[in-house]
């Protein structure tokens, strides 16, 4: 017989439900939210054949690859078309979630959603991270600026290290104001280090995929835009139509297979 679980995940629990195909539950209980406490908790409850449901989350890369490299059924639901069924419980609570969750699983209402792979992850990660500091840079930049105009400073229209030059230039003379600038600059430097250093680590990472080179060879398309786009589809055939791709870094794309 078929067995269906819902997990209600947060940062230190989970909630775990089991009910079986005519909806009976079956068992309910909590673990700690790691991947091994949870398979121990199914396994020992439901059997190696359950299906398990868990919404998108911050934690679901991790737990979904952890529990599937156990060889166990794990399905990513949409998490709003998750709440939407939620909803209509009278008492929401996260063992009801937890319930909710599993009858969704047994009568098949959800959208599956795929989860990357965690090198997909990674890269995506480093893409974010320097958007970060790139964002900071230009902040402090502007915040550099605005700090010379109100003393009469114009450091002009000058970027990247001449920016950094023409602003050691204007505060030369101004021992008032270099205390303030100077620590400021100095920051805004190393961020551009760093930055310099993900852009090293980004090439290294499209060099060695075949499909970032292959994309590479468009005119106008840069190492960043690639890794981008590569790591949103991953897989191509995933898709069963074009236009989905457009929806592919929402959780919107359904995938048949429950990836």
């Amino acid at each position: 017989m078929t067995t269906y679980v819902g997990l209600d995940v947060s940062q230190k629990t989970t909630m775990l439900c089991i009910v079986d195909g005519e909806g009976r539950r079956l068992w309910r209980g909590e673990c700690a939210s790691c991947p091994e406490q949870i398979a121990n908790a199914v396994l020992r409850h439901a059997g190696a054949s359950a299906r398990i449901g868990i919404e998108t989350g911050p934690m679901t890369p991790w737990l979904v690859h952890e529990l599937r490299s156990r060889d166990l059924d794990v399905t990513c639901l949409d998490a709003r078309h998750a709440r939407a069924a939620l909803r209509m419980q009278l008492n929401k609570t996260d063992r009801n979630d937890a319930e909710g969750l599993a009858q969704i699983m047994r009568t098949g209402w959800f959208r599956a959603v795929h989860v990357k792979s965690f090198d997909a992850h990674r890269a995506r990660a480093l893409l974010g991270a320097r958007l970060q500091l790139v964002g900071m840079v230009t902040k402090l930049s502007n915040h550099i600026r605005g700090v010379l105009k109100t003393f009469g400073m114009l450091p002009g229209l000058v970027r990247g290290r001449s920016f950094a030059e023409r602003v050691e230039v204007l505060v030369a003379e101004r021992p008032d104001v270099a205390p303030i600038v100077r620590p400021m600059l100095a920051a805004w430097s190393k961020l551009r280090e760093q930055i310099a250093a993900f852009d090293k680590a980004i090439r290294v990472a499209v060099r060695q995929s075949r499909e970032c080179r292959l994309l590479m060879s468009v005119p106008g398309i840069g190492p960043i835009t690639v890794l981008a786009y590569v790591s949103t589809i991953e897989n191509p055939s995933r898709f069963r139509r074009s236009r989905l791709a457009a929806n592919a870094d929402r959780g919107e794309n359904h995938d048949p297979r429950g990836e």
